[in-house]
């Protein structure tokens, strides 16, 4: 299914739907941050995914991780909230989606980055590599606040 995310556009469609759902900043022993480019848009983005019934947030995160890039993560905290309205995401099956993600942040357990139907390529990313890919504002966010092991998550 297409997506199109709507980034403070006032021409954006009206959100219909409002869906858990989690992003994972894994960072491995080297500093490098772990991300997908996704198959629906083609944009560089952290793993993650909508929450499923029976599970908790955290075990979304490990489940979403490990099935988009062949990484088993371990969940050690909370990077922020990002619940804004003026960020939405409109699919291909008319449902559009105001964001609402909590972003968690993980160490790598095991395995090796393997892409799947959600991701066409998974990568290690140094910091100053960043800048080169198509990363949306809203991933960029979370990425920056995730290297700034923020005491405190980010709430917005």
């Amino acid at each position: 299914m297409a997506r199109t995310e709507h980034y403070h556009d006032p021409n954006a469609p009206e959100a219909n739907s409002i869906v858990v759902a989690v992003s994972v900043f894994v960072r491995d022993k080297h500093g490098r941050v772990l991300l997908i480019q996704r198959t629906d848009n083609g944009l560089w983005s952290l793993p993650g995914g909508g929450q499923e019934i029976g599970e908790s947030v955290a075990e979304t995160a490990t489940r979403e991780t490990r099935e988009e890039t062949g990484i088993s993560v371990e969940v050690t905290g909370l990077v922020g909230v990002y619940s804004d309205p003026d960020h939405v995401i409109a699919y291909s099956d008319g449902e559009v989606r105001q964001q609402f993600s909590l972003c968690f942040r993980a160490v790598p357990v095991d395995g090796t980055p393997t892409p799947s139907d959600e991701s066409s390529d998974v990568r290690w990313v140094a910091r100053d590599e960043l800048e080169a890919l198509d990363i949306h504002p809203s991933t960029l966010l979370r990425i920056t606040h995730g290297y700034e092991d923020r005491t405190e998550p980010y709430i917005g």
